[in-house]
């Protein structure tokens, strides 16, 4: 699991947030008393349940110590708990189980999502939201670079430090325990001021393990110089000079049975 910077996630925070006001939007679920928040990070997802469910109790959750420092410092009336989403198990059920942009970094999704749902209150939910941008250009290209010889024997676990499974996976992994789900994908066409600024936001997330695996800081230089001259070419400046960041995502909303 990489280092998280909260500052450097921020960056791109308005374009981080809207995934999770519209999976919160999506969320029918009646007055819930108790919400968690899984990988809250600096809290914006977190504040966004509360804008929602302003009566609700609710937490945050986060394995990062920095994250749950921003997230205190940025929201000191909040509930916020260091945990690992991996091993995480409710006191007692919560009536919704959130987590935006999260789960991607958790492994065994097929054993992890029926256990998440097992943590959510009957007729409660389980609403997530991953990144499903395997097949994109960028992700593409930090795994051509990691595949060079020149560092390849370091990179195996950034290569495969993110799960993103096909939506039959999860409908198959909650069903046993829903009574409805909901999946659905939306392409996000994030407006970037150039290429560069696309190589920014991927340092706040996915391209961390990449360079963590590299000691030095001249590989870790060469290894971002590369990716900059791949992007630059795979995002072509529109007629402003801006570039098009395409960024897809999967939503699941699955709602527990109400009686099992």
């Amino acid at each position: 699991m990489p280092t998280w910077d909260a500052t450097l996630y921020l960056q791109f925070g308005n374009e981080r947030t809207q995934p999770s006001i519209d999976l919160a939007s999506r969320i029918a679920v009646q007055s819930p008393r108790r919400i968690i928040d899984l990988g809250c990070g600096p809290g914006n997802s977190t504040e966004v349940l509360r804008r929602r469910w302003p009566e609700a109790e609710i937490t945050g959750l986060d394995s990062s110590p920095e994250m749950i420092a921003a997230a205190t410092k940025a929201y000191p009336g909040g509930q916020w708990v260091l945990g690992d989403i991996a091993t995480w198990e409710a006191a007692s059920p919560f009536d919704i189980v959130f987590s935006n942009a999260a789960l991607q970094w958790v492994r065994d999704h097929a054993r992890v999502f029926p256990h998440l749902i097992q943590q959510v209150a009957k007729g409660g939910a389980l609403a997530v939201q991953i990144p499903a941008h395997i097949a994109s250009p960028l992700h593409q290209l930090m795994l051509q670079i990691a595949d060079e010889p020149r560092w390849r024997d370091r990179m195996a676990a950034a290569m495969h430090a993110l799960t993103m499974e096909r939506p039959a996976l999860y409908y198959e992994a909650l069903k046993p325990q829903a009574s409805r789900i909901e999946l659905w994908e939306t392409e996000y066409n994030h407006v970037m001021e150039n290429s560069d600024a696309i190589l920014e936001w991927i340092q706040g997330t996915g391209l961390r393990p990449f360079l963590e695996a590299l000691a030095s800081e001249e590989d870790k230089q060469d290894f971002l110089e590369k990716l900059r001259a791949g992007v630059a070419r795979a995002y072509p400046r529109q007629y402003d000079g801006r570039v098009l960041f395409p960024f897809r995502r999967l939503f699941v909303v699955a709602y527990r049975w109400t009686s099992m």
